[in-house]
C-alpha cells in the first residue's frame, strides 16, 4: 500500500473511532445499551454497515463476557450442555414445548428429562432434530 493510500485509510479509521467509540471499548451499562441500539440501527442496511456491525458486535461480546452483571448468566450458559442449549434455543425460536417432539425424541416426559439434564439426546434424536429444523447435527456438540 502506498503512503497516500495508507494515510487515507488511517484518516478513515480515526473518523470511525470518533463517530463510533463504542466499537473499540464499552465501559459500562449505559454504553452497552447505546452499542446495542447502534447495532440495531445499523442492521437496517446490513450490507452497507457490515464492517461497523462486526466491530460493534465484537466490542459488545467482549463487554458481556467480562462485565459483572453478566457473570451469573455466563456461568449458567457454560454449565448447560451444548445439545440441551441447542434444543432450548430451537424451542424458543419456534415457540415449541415439550409435547412438540414426539416424532424426533419421544414422549413429553423424556423431553423434560433431557432438558433437566437427567437424560441425554441420542444420536438418533440429534439426527431427527437436525432433519426437522434443517440444521447441522454439529450444532448439538
Amino acid at each position: 500500500m502506498n503512503f497516500e493510500r495508507h494515510s487515507q485509510v488511517a484518516s478513515l479509521i480515526t473518523e470511525l473511532n470518533h463517530a463510533f467509540p463504542l466499537a473499540r471499548e464499552i465501559r459500562n451499562t449505559r454504553e452497552h445499551a447505546q452499542a446495542l441500539e447502534q447495532v440495531e440501527d445499523l442492521l437496517e442496511d446490513y450490507e452497507t454497515n457490515y464492517i461497523l456491525i462486526e466491530a460493534l458486535s465484537a466490542s459488545i461480546e467482549r463487554y458481556e463476557s467480562s462485565a459483572d452483571e453478566f457473570s451469573a448468566f455466563n456461568q449458567r450458559q457454560t454449565d448447560i450442555e451444548p445439545a440441551v442449549a441447542t434444543l432450548r434455543f430451537l424451542m424458543e425460536q419456534h415457540n415449541l414445548n415439550t409435547t412438540d417432539f414426539e416424532n424426533e425424541i419421544g414422549k413429553k416426559s423424556l423431553v423434560s428429562q433431557i432438558l433437566n439434564g437427567h437424560k441425554q439426546l441420542t444420536r438418533r434424536h440429534i439426527e431427527n432434530l437436525a432433519a426437522r429444523f434443517a440444521i447441522s447435527p454439529a450444532l448439538f456438540f
